[in-house]
């Protein structure tokens, strides 16, 4: 068996575990979920709409770690956890260098399917008034500073994100609750704070881990792009390729990560490299997985268009797309494409669209491309790394 089928027979063996585990869930995660609507009191939203108010409660956090992978793979985490505590969760906005509404690229209703969620944005508007009124918000976190007369406290507006964060969405917090317990203690969160007691949960930071967590990956599902972003990332593809066979890559090459990569030696998980080895961490996370050579980039991405019969390439990038080199190693029959999008997010779009899509293991951005394909089963590979 050659190593494209090799990676292909791993690609089937991930989609039949991401469709058992997306089964309806069991045990304790599913009653989590019970009907409470019965028990639930209304507001009216300004436009006359009657909202539901959830008397289990809400739970909202600062995706303040990293850029929009990280952003991803605690959100996903940070869904679980809500569902499990049985609170709705109020999914924050992205955060950049400012808020970005969670709608603005992903759908709501998709979500929904899966779990009991509302928009930071719609929550402020049309509920934080009577479920969570100014005077009576509390911010939680693990670790409390304290200030110079000897008073404790939970910074969760010091610094940039977190305070341009909550500022965007208009909170300020009047006081602050530190916890003990960790977000596997489900039961310990629940009978500490009952959502009659303490109806929001804001903490500082996501109730998640990086990389996401095994169990968390199949969430990705509910994870779909707004119909505009989705618009605009096909509309640059019938421009440039309409209807082509086509091979995305992801090349990490710039300064801070070359630098981070120099660190692995010895390390068995790293960032996001559970994506192809899996969360045993009795795999090495090698230099060539990190920061692949110019000739394995060249040698996988020939092999993989020679196979695929593409007849263009998209490169997606932090710092170098090697275009001229590409050009010169495929030929004149294969385009080799580099966008440079205003927003990294279409690049992600449409390398989840192509035909085979080639990452960096130990990459987040790499790892929500390679999520969205377990999902709609398209095949993926990795620098550096040959599935056994």
């Amino acid at each position: 068996m050659n190593l494209l089928r090799r990676r292909q027979h791993v690609s089937f063996l991930c989609l039949l575990f991401v469709l058992w585990t997306c089964l309806p869930a069991r045990g304790n995660e599913s009653s989590d979920a019970d009907d409470v609507s019965s028990a639930s009191s209304a507001t009216t939203s300004d436009d006359g709409t009657v909202l539901e108010v959830d008397p289990k409660g809400y739970i909202i956090y600062c995706p303040c770690m990293g850029r929009f992978g990280n952003q991803a793979d605690h959100f996903l985490g940070s869904l679980g956890f809500a569902k499990q505590l049985n609170r709705t969760l109020i999914i924050p906005p992205w955060r950049t260098y400012k808020n970005v509404p969670f709608d603005e690229w992903f759908r709501v209703e998709a979500v929904q399917l899966y779990y009991r969620v509302i928009t930071a944005e719609n929550f402020m508007r049309d509920l934080a008034p009577t479920v969570w009124p100014e005077g009576s918000r509390i911010g939680w976190c693990w670790l409390q500073k304290t200030k110079d007369d000897g008073e404790s406290y939970c910074p969760m507006k010091e610094g940039n994100p977190f305070g341009p964060f909550w500022d965007g969405l208009g909170v300020n917090f009047d006081r602050h609750m530190v916890y003990k317990f960790s977000y596997t203690e489900v039961d310990k969160w629940k009978n500490e704070y009952p959502g009659d007691k303490f109806p929001v949960i804001a903490l500082k930071g996501a109730p998640a881990s990086f990389p996401v967590r095994e169990h968390h990956v199949p969430l990705h599902r509910y994870l779909q792009w707004s119909d505009l972003m989705e618009s605009q990332a096909n509309d640059y593809i019938n421009t440039h390729f309409p209807g082509e066979t086509f091979v995305g890559i992801h090349l990490r090459n710039g300064p801070d990560w070359v630098n981070a990569c120099s660190h692995i030696k010895g390390s068995t998980s790293f960032m996001a490299s559970p994506q192809c080895l899996g969360y045993k961490n009795n795999k090495e996370v090698t230099k060539e997985i990190c920061i692949p050579s110019v000739d394995i980039i060249l040698s996988l991405t020939k092999e993989v268009v020679e196979s695929t019969k593409a007849t263009t390439v998209y490169v997606a990038t932090d710092k170098d797309p090697m275009l001229d080199t590409l050009k010169n190693t495929l030929g004149d029959k294969v385009k080799v494409i580099h966008q440079d999008p205003w927003l990294p997010q279409l690049d992600l779009i449409i390398l989840g669209k192509s035909d085979h899509f080639i990452g960096n293991c130990v990459s987040s951005f790499t790892a929500f491309v390679t999520r969205e394909r377990l999902v709609t089963n398209k095949p993926t590979s990795f620098w550096g790394f040959s599935p056994e």
